[in-house]
């Protein structure tokens, strides 16, 4: 593993983005958002994303320069066609627009196709949630997860993320409704560590706990039969609103080579003024509970990633030395050429 600061992190991170034809303030966006991931601990959605995504720029999959074309279908619905763009880039151009339209008419949905895979849905959902806005958040994947009672990947992994404004900070949750997510699954692999078991099948459907073989195979629903139905709920949900593909038919957020077809949905809800304090206490008083057999404290999800993002702004980021190697190297190559269609 190699001890890196967070500037030089970023620096490298940067210049690799321009290397390969991203101008500064989308890059800067884009390192944000995986720098952010490696800082909470969350490799997985980290810097060993960086390489597929600069492949994909220059294979022609990814525009480093478009910002979607946004289109209101109604009031309070704006259908967004992210025109291959990189996905934060996307995104937050969606989540402004938005928002803007939340704040006049209660609510507002953006719907997003055709957008590249837009990476850590607590980052997002943090920064809505600072401006006072509560958000959900969906996205869907290629099929990586099985079904409860299957051996096969079906579904994708298909997060949720809501950010709830308090007058001490956002709330936040970020998870995936498979057992883990494939960037979990690649981190492990990069390091040369084993999966836990329970983690994943191989290509035959039988469990394994190798990372290579998982990749082959499927990922686990989390909680069973109830992470199997959410999943299956949201990835109808983000279809039905976007028109993304489905199941085995998305593509484009773990190649290098597919125009990516799912679907991401961003819910923003202007809430009634004057709850921040009463959310708050209520926190507060979940924090003091008395820890049960076996536990120190009582913990906020979320409050676990913010302790190590403290951590590691001060002493610096681990990152697998085959990572850091790649960064390294794409921060020197020359920008590259978009292969033809």
């Amino acid at each position: 593993m190699a001890l890196v600061s967070v500037d030089e992190c970023r620096a490298v991170a940067q210049a690799a983005l321009q290397a390969a034809g991203v101008d500064t303030e989308p890059a800067r966006l884009q390192v944000d958002l995986l720098l952010d991931a490696e800082l909470r601990g969350v490799p997985s959605h980290g810097f060993l994303r960086l390489e597929r995504i600069v492949a994909r720029i220059g294979n022609g999959v990814a525009d480093p320069a478009t910002r979607g074309v946004q289109h209101w279908r109604g009031d309070s619905f704006l259908s967004v066609d992210g025109q291959q763009g990189l996905g934060p880039v996307v995104a937050m151009q969606a989540v402004e627009v938005a928002s803007a339209r939340a704040r006049q008419t209660g609510i507002a949905v953006a719907a997003i196709a055709n957008n590249n895979h837009i990476g850590m849905l607590a980052w997002y959902a943090e920064a809505i949630a600072q401006t006072g806005l509560v958000c959900i958040i969906l996205t869907t994947s290629e099929a990586l997860v099985h079904p409860f009672g299957g051996g096969k990947a079906l579904l994708g992994t298909n997060p949720i993320a809501i950010g709830v404004p308090t007058d001490t900070g956002p709330f936040v949750i970020d998870l995936a409704t498979s057992l883990v997510s494939m960037g979990e699954i690649h981190d492990h692999g990069h390091r040369g560590v084993a999966l836990p078991a329970g983690w994943a099948l191989d290509a035959e459907g039988q469990p394994t706990t190798d990372p290579d073989a998982a990749r082959q195979g499927a990922i686990a629903p989390f909680g069973a039969a109830k992470g199997y139905a959410l999943g299956l709920a949201f990835e109808l949900l983000v279809t039905a609103l976007t028109g993304a593909a489905l199941g085995r038919e998305v593509r484009g957020t773990l190649d290098a080579d597919h125009l990516s077809n799912k679907g991401d949905v961003f819910i923003l809800i202007d809430p009634l003024s004057g709850q921040g304090a009463a959310l708050s206490a209520y926190l507060e008083t979940i924090r003091q509970t008395p820890p049960a057999p076996g536990f120190e404290q009582v913990l906020i999800p979320g409050e676990r990633g913010r302790a190590r993002k403290t951590a590691r702004l001060a002493n610096g980021i681990e990152l697998a030395d085959a990572v850091w190697a790649t960064m390294q190297r794409l921060r020197h190559s020359s920008p590259p050429t978009a292969r033809q269609s």
